[in-house]
């Protein structure tokens, strides 16, 4: 390609980090072009217009700091900065390029420019010295090679040196041949005898020419000189020399000594040995040949197991005019030592086993050899104990690695074997390979619940839908093998299938509770789940999970006694002391635990300080002594609460007559309810109507009771059991609970309740009933006969 032309062509690589852009653009140029030459339009080739080069700030960058290029900012071509001269920049390297990277901003890009410069034959061949001298006797054979040093071109490639030539005459010619490097070399070639007296010297001109266009060429000069007959050639006392060593032979040891003679007289005897051209470089560097003694020494490292016999050919040359050779053959046999440890090749050295193979199955070849020979190269090779492996001898150097016992991934999924190997030297040598063997896997290992049975404890008036616990079963298999799915088994809840109430996730084991449940109603349940592994045939395994339905605090407490739907009524007498018992709350809630432990509270009262309610016993008590301005009707409203969180509660009102006699009882009223919504019309009409029917009952009862005190004609006391249950055993507690459902129904709680305590309350008249007017209630005592109560209540 000629001066000035470039031949530009590019790729543009782009890698995008957050801003930041890089491209890379290619030219080609040849060498030796002007200062100012074209190389690229480079603005044209980024894209960029000529006003974004400067906006941009458009600029070369060389890594170097040589600006061999530069960019016209007015038209954007990138030009030659410096001349280039690329034998001095590459040298003899088959590729050369000059790389700058150009940089602009707003946004910061990077690009890099390569520009290969192309060779260009500006250099001629030269030979490393002008003249050469040659000396040949004349009674040199037709055929002798003279070899000739290879001229140099500091160009490459084509423009290398391609082709020799050499002037005409009659006696030489050239023969030229390639080396592995690709280079030419020549080689003289006597192609007549010669006649010192026709002619007794030559003048020759060696033409190296290269294959550039145009070519170019460079010369030497070559003076052959004919020399007088030198008659007697040396003659070595061995035509060969056989020679045995150990490989091992140090450096500079003498393995042996080569001898010639000469019949020739003076300097035509005189004889120096060396090693043939025909012996190699690398030859020539393990052996070393005296020129004057023809000792031949070891000066480098022989392998016997490299190369067993070396073959050196030694010349002898005398010292004639020409020198006449004498030739010889040396013969280096090596003996093999024990300077190899053994090899061990495996077909595999990651092997996958099924875990159910059988024994005796082969799983791996094992080649086991050693470079020595002989005893040296006897290999014998060992497992190591206690495992299910072991090795059978198959030929001479091969083993064969079979399975020996019942393998179980479970236990051990993979085995690391180490390999060893001894060789029969002395003293022996050993080497280790490790081969991994995995066990794979068989499906022979059924799922297992982490537990036999599950307690799963479930809180009533749960969400429908909602996972209540996960159930979970492990394979120690992999894979199919391992992967579960879990099933609801067929069971039955109150005659009904468990996958009405509960389902399973099939792939988790998550279970779900489809309805919401009731404590009251059932307290637990059992289901049966199964896991299933995905093997082949599957294995399978069950659990039982018990889930046990906690309790709610979902039940507010029902009163039982007294009722705000009869309208309780209460007479206490008003000469009645502090303490004095006038009534009992009595409470149930459906709930247990907690939230059916019960509290009562007077939270509103005509007059608080009249009355006192206990406050786990519910039992309303007077708390001081009526005085003449109390109100003879008053009110109170106590609140009954669990204990559950959050609490619930229930209420009742309670209404107290005053009386002073029984007899002199009027129904008056001497004040007004404090709450007006509670005293309403009906309200006030219903207590007159019980107040009446109250005053006809007591006054039965008291009439009853004077009769019979005047007959006994002692202190009569009349007892009337209004209601008394008293817990004696478990049995009869859930007698008594059975018959109290079965009998006490209530609207507001839409349910049977228990009575839990029940109290006999005696009333007693003394024989001034009709001064006092005073009428007593007070509760039985368990322990003291009935007329025992009755005379201590007379008695007061």
């Amino acid at each position: 390609m000629a001066k000035g032309v470039s031949r530009p062509f590019y790729f543009v690589l782009l890698t995008c980090v957050s801003d930041l852009i890089f491209g890379q653009i290619r030219y080609a140029i040849p060498e030796e072009m002007e200062r100012g030459a074209f190389v690229g339009n480079i603005a044209e080739d980024l894209g960029l217009s000529i006003g974004e080069m400067s906006f941009r700030k458009f600029r070369l960058v060389s890594d170097d700091g040589m600006q061999v290029f530069k960019v016209n900012m007015g038209n954007g071509i990138l030009v030659v900065n410096e001349r280039i001269d690329r034998d001095t920049l590459c040298g003899q390297s088959a590729t050369c390029s000059v790389s700058q990277d150009i940089a602009v901003e707003n946004p910061l890009e990077m690009h890099r420019v390569d520009v290969e410069i192309l060779d260009v034959n500006d250099n001629s061949p030269r030979f490393p010295k002008m003249r050469y001298t040659l000396e040949v006797s004349e009674v040199t054979a037709a055929g002798a090679l003279f070899p000739l040093e290879k001229a140099h071109d500091a160009d490459v490639g084509i423009n290398a040196v391609s082709n020799y030539e050499i002037s005409t005459n009659k006696h030489f010619g050239l023969k030229t041949r390639s080396r592995s490097d690709g280079s030419k070399i020549a080689e003289l070639v006597l192609e007549n005898p010669l006649d010192r007296e026709e002619h007794f010297s030559f003048h020759l001109i060696l033409t190296a020419i290269d294959g550039g266009s145009p070519r170019r060429s460079g010369t030497a000069e070559i003076i052959i000189t004919v020399l007088d007959v030198n008659d007697y050639a040396p003659v070595f006392d061995h035509q060969t020399y056989k020679i045995n060593l150990l490989e091992n032979l140090p450096e500079g040891s003498l393995i042996t000594t080569i001898s010639a003679i000469d019949l020739d007289q003076g300097t035509n005897g005189e004889i120096k040995y060396y090693l043939s051209n025909h012996v190699s470089h690398s030859v020539s560097e393990l052996f070393g040949l005296n020129p004057a003694t023809g000792q031949i020494r070891v000066q480098g490292s022989l392998d016997y197991e490299e190369k067993k016999v070396y073959q050196l050919d030694v010349e002898a040359v005398d010292n004639g005019k020409p020198a006449l050779v004498g030739r010889a053959e040396v013969l280096v046999e090596l003996l093999d030592v024990n300077d190899n440890a053994p090899e061990l090749k495996i077909n595999s050295l990651s092997i996958e086993v099924r875990e159910d193979a059988a024994s005796g199955t082969v799983i791996a070849i094992v080649n086991a050899m050693d470079r020595d020979s002989g005893e040296n190269g006897q290999v014998r090779c060992q497992l190591p104990p206690n495992i299910p492996f072991t090795l059978q001898k198959s030929s001479n150097k091969q083993y064969s690695l079979v399975v020996s016992d019942r393998l179980n991934r479970e236990i051990s999924p993979f085995y690391n074997i180490s390999i060893s190997a001894w060789d029969a030297g002395s003293p022996p040598l050993s080497t280790n390979k490790t081969i991994h063997i995995s066990i794979s896997d068989i499906n022979d290992n059924a799922p297992q619940f982490t537990r036999s049975l599950y307690n799963v404890f479930l809180m009533e008036n749960n969400a429908p839908g909602v996972s209540i616990f996960t159930v979970t079963a492990l394979d120690p298999d992999l894979g199919k093998n391992s992967e579960l799915s879990y099933f609801l088994l067929d069971s039955f809840i109150h005659e009904s299938s468990a996958s009405g109430h509960f389902s399973v996730n099939s792939e988790s084991g998550r279970l779900y509770a489809l309805r919401s449940f009731n404590y009251e109603i059932q307290k637990n349940f059992q289901i049966k789940v199964q896991a299933q592994d995905g093997g082949i045939p599957s294995l399978t395994s069950t659990t039982l999970v018990n889930i046990i339905i906690l309790d709610q605090n979902d039940n507010a407490p029902v009163i039982v006694s007294p009722s705000n739907y009869n309208m309780s009524i209460v007479i206490v007498p008003k000469s009645a002391h502090p303490g004095y018992l006038v009534t009992k709350v009595i409470a149930t809630d459906a709930d247990s635990g907690q939230n059916a432990r019960l509290s009562y509270q007077l939270i509103e009262a005509t007059d608080h300080s009249s009355f006192s309610i206990g406050f786990t016993s519910g039992e309303i008590r007077t708390s001081r002594k009526f005085r003449e301005q109390d109100a003879l009707r008053q009110t109170i409203v106590v609140l009954v609460r669990d204990n559950g969180q959050p609490s619930l509660s229930s209420t009742v009102s309670i209404f107290f007559t005053i009386q002073g006699n029984i007899t002199e009882y009027t129904f008056e009223q001497k004040s007004k309810p404090r709450n007006p919504e509670i005293f309403s019309d009906l309200n006030f009409l219903l207590i007159i109507i019980l107040g009446s029917t109250s005053c006809i009952f007591l006054f039965i009862i008291v009439f009853l009771a004077v009769v019979k005190c005047k007959q006994d004609r002692n202190t009569c006391c009349y007892t009337s059991r209004i209601s008394c249950y008293r817990q004696r055993n478990s049995a009869d507690a859930s007698h008594s609970r059975a018959v109290a459902k079965s009998n006490l129904n209530y609207l507001d709680s839409a349910q049977t309740l228990p009575i839990r305590e029940s109290y006999n309350y005696t009333v007693c008249l003394s024989p001034e009933s009709s001064k006092s007017d005073f009428l007593f209630l007070k509760p039985c005592h368990p322990t003291l006969p009935l007329d025992d109560i009755n005379i201590r209540d007379t008695a007061r």
